[in-house]
């Protein structure tokens, strides 16, 4: 599943050649939204919103897609052969110079911005670690989150994949950032003490920010698809196993930098 840094560079590949133009035709998939509605209509921002992205219009509407594991965003120049069949194609919206065609995406939808506040897909997310904005208030907020009492008994891995507390890290991001700060993967949210939870946000956020393209110094991968491999940091062979959950993901830890926390 793209994560919020993917998401952050595919809005800024889409956003020279959609922002400021007038929509001249646009279509989606049926059953789908009414995005006729768009048409006549100037495109105002594309943005994200953790693992959304947002194509607003200064008619007031927007346009939010989730990708999940299979979908894409493709810009092509006008009669430019595109590279997967129209079938696939969710959702297209032409503007002079441009046509943006979004792929397999599992959600696409058309929204009122006045009701963004009540969005059962957005007004619950978490802190977005991609935000410019981000500054101690976010930061105080995520720890807030992190440690409300319904997380209290999930693994750190958990905590930090759920939207609802952290928006924008998915498993690469996870698990990196993990290693970054040592901390074991397994270990339950109610036995890590503030200091180490605030070092995981802003570890996450520095990870994200330069995967992203926002700052410089994107390293190789630590730990990521790593498992039996010597780890970068002490040698040891680096361990993989599955983590349960909605979405099985897996988890790959280094069990001598990220020893596990005694009971």
């Amino acid at each position: 599943m793209p994560e919020g840094d993917t998401l952050f560079r595919t809005a800024a590949g889409l956003r020279p050649h959609l922002l400021g133009r007038v929509v001249t035709a646009a279509r989606a998939t049926r059953p789908g939204p009414q995005v006729e509605r768009i048409v006549g209509s100037t495109i105002s921002a594309v943005e994200t919103q953790g693992k959304n992205l947002l194509i607003r219009f200064d008619n007031g509407l927007v346009i939010r897609t989730h990708l999940r594991m299979n979908g894409s965003w493709h810009r092509y120049r006008p009669g430019e052969r595109w590279r997967r069949g129209e079938a696939r194609a969710r959702l297209v919206i032409e503007v002079p110079g441009a046509v943006a065609v979004c792929f397999d995406a599992p959600v696409v939808e058309l929204f009122e911005e006045r009701t963004e506040g009540l969005h059962p897909g957005l007004a619950s997310l978490g802190p977005d670690l991609l935000d410019p904005e981000w500054g101690p208030g976010q930061a105080e907020e995520a720890l807030r989150r992190m440690r409300d009492p319904a997380r209290s008994a999930m693994t750190i891995s958990e905590a930090l994949l759920d939207q609802r507390a952290l928006a924008g890290i998915g498993n690469i991001w996870r698990n990196e950032t993990l290693f970054t700060e040592r901390v074991d993967p397994f270990a339950r949210v109610a036995d890590l003490d503030d200091g180490t939870l605030t070092r995981l946000v802003a570890t996450a956020r520095r990870l994200l920010r330069a995967s992203a393209g926002v700052t410089p110094g994107r390293a190789p991968m630590a730990v990521y698809r790593r498992a039996g491999r010597p780890c970068r940091r002490c040698g040891t062979l680096l361990r993989t196993r599955p983590l349960a959950g909605e979405v099985p993901r897996t988890t790959y830890w280094c069990p001598t930098c990220q020893p596990a926390m005694e009971a």
